[in-house]
């Protein structure tokens, strides 16, 4: 095993924990049972990334990568894929929607290869493709609603400018109020998915992410919850006894700051 290269060596290192005498945990797990974890590495990869984490991201690949192998090794065991063809299938499918570089079509910006690797996409899936078929059924809800948003404008079906989106996100706000009015719970939650849904919209249009804005807000709220915590905390009090005028205080005061 020392003078395999690294992909074998984890390889040989996967097939040995999956034998029958090898490691009980890895021997019992199936791709169901590895899906939370596999989402869990996908998020550490990512916060790597956030913090420009180099070593770290390095780490969170190789772990993320185990996973592919671990998955890859299971397929093999019941005679129904290898890596070895999970590679060569990426490998062919790259090559084939990337025409302009291994072939002789044209794509002169990202908008015209995007567009480009749609029209591919759907063909290979089948001519009567829907350009929103197919999408996966796991996306978590934010992902889910930029990957719609992103695809649909791909194919002309998006505002011209940023000025109507203002006027949408304006209009459902209105629907949320008229739900809240008419005290019917489930227009309601229609209304504020819809204003959700829109504000990731208006997201995109500005060319901002919304995952990231949306984590990114997150953290400085609960950065800024913290310092109140603390800045109560030194003087014996908590929050929950603390009056909300001296909470919104002490909140601008940790905002400005």
């Amino acid at each position: 095993m020392e003078n395999l290269d690294g992909i074998a060596r984890l390889q040989e290192i996967v097939a040995r924990l999956r034998a029958p005498d090898g490691c009980p945990w890895d021997r019992e797990q199936t791709h169901s049972s590895l899906r939370s974890l596999l989402v869990e590495e996908c998020y550490e990869v990512i916060d790597a990334i956030e913090r420009s984490d180099d070593a770290n991201l390095r780490e969170e690949l190789g772990d993320l990568l185990l996973h592919v192998v671990m998955h890859a090794q299971m397929g093999s065991e019941r005679g129904a894929f290898s890596l070895e063809e999970v590679a060569v299938t990426v490998c062919e499918k790259m090559i084939r929607r990337h025409p302009h570089v291994f072939g002789d079509k044209l794509a002169g910006d990202s908008d015209a290869v995007l567009r480009q690797w749609e029209q591919i996409k759907r063909v290979e899936k089948g001519g009567a493709s829907g350009v929103l078929d197919h999408l996966a059924g796991a996306l978590p809800a934010l992902l889910k609603a930029q990957t719609v948003q992103k695809k649909a404008a791909r194919v002309g079906f998006d505002w011209p400018d940023i000025a109507p989106v203002f006027g949408k996100f304006a209009e459902e706000i209105e629907e949320v109020r008229e739900a809240i009015a008419a005290g019917d719970a489930a227009s309601l939650e229609a209304e504020v998915g819809d204003l959700l849904f829109t504000a990731v919209n208006l997201a995109r249009k500005l060319g901002v992410d919304a995952e990231t804005a949306l984590a990114g807000s997150t953290n400085r709220f609960i950065s800024r919850f913290q310092a109140i915590e603390r800045e109560l905390g030194s003087t014996g009090r908590k929050v929950e006894d603390t009056p909300l005028e001296e909470l919104d205080r002490i909140w601008e005061k940790v905002k400005s700051a």
